[in-house]
């Protein structure tokens, strides 16, 4: 890897390092969330009944979301705070998981605030469920992704570190 003129990383991605997931990869898969929660609501309507949130949606998300961040806080710990070696197996199976959640988490944390979304202002006693279970869900989905993202930054090794 060379250096900029200046001794500092050049501004440009460099050839054989990972970027961190950008700012519009999570924004793009909750936008993507969103609307397919929100047409959920009608689509499923006119094919039948919208499906029922359950309180297990959240609560396997919130249990996700929890799995992540205690993985991304172990990882730190080891590579950065008491700089032990992880295999590089071991560290690429976290860092794809982390990438991985990161997308599928925001499109959970979309779709459903996008269904609750499409709940507001419809009269029935399920409604007011379907809102307050969804907009959980949403919740857990991004925990989900705020986990992911601690991974992920928790798998960065240092310039030093790296030459190693």
């Amino acid at each position: 890897m060379t250096d900029g003129p200046s001794g500092e990383e050049p501004d440009g991605p460099v050839e054989g390092r990972l970027q961190p997931t950008s700012p519009a990869t999570v924004g793009g898969s909750v936008i993507v969330g969103l609307v397919a929660g929100w047409l959920l609501h009608p689509v499923a309507d006119r094919l039948g009944n919208a499906p029922v949130i359950s309180w297990l949606q959240p609560l396997a998300l919130f249990f996700v979301g929890a799995v992540l961040l205690a993985t991304a806080w172990v990882t730190h710990r080891s590579l950065h705070v008491r700089r032990e070696w992880l295999e590089p197996h071991r560290a690429v199976n976290r860092l794809v998981l982390a990438r991985a959640c990161v997308v599928v988490g925001g499109l959970a944390a979309g779709a459903y605030v996008g269904y609750a979304v499409s709940w507001l202002g419809v009269p029935g006693e399920l409604a007011d469920q379907r809102i307050l279970r969804s907009l959980l869900a949403g919740a857990a989905g991004v925990t989900i992704v705020v986990g992911a993202l601690l991974l992920e930054r928790a798998c960065r090794v240092r310039k030093d570190d790296a030459a190693q």
